[in-house]
């Protein structure tokens, strides 16, 4: 499995507060991006995987809609995401 107990928390320690701080915005964002990046690379091989495919594009709108949360609650918070995960915007 691609996304073990142990990365989890790698993520969540670097992005969040701590390794039990799963809820806030930054580490949900991170979590997302990390998810999405594996897709990508998996659709890049399987061109025809229609339920993969749907399942990114469900994450890639559920990570939108947490950066347009939290650009309209903290920008700086946003700004400092966006740079950190190199995500363009």
């Amino acid at each position: 499995m691609y996304l073990t107990k142990e990365k989890k928390e790698e993520i969540f320690n670097e992005y969040g507060k701590n390794t039990k701080d799963t809820g806030s915005a930054e580490a949900q964002i991170a979590l997302f991006t990390y998810r999405i990046q594996h897709l990508t690379e998996l659709m890049k091989k399987n061109k025809k995987d229609q339920v993969s495919e749907r399942a990114l594009v469900g994450m890639v709108g559920k990570r939108r809609r947490l950066l347009d949360y939290l650009k309209a609650e903290d920008i700086e918070r946003y700004r400092a995401i966006i740079k950190k995960l190199n995500l363009r915007k």
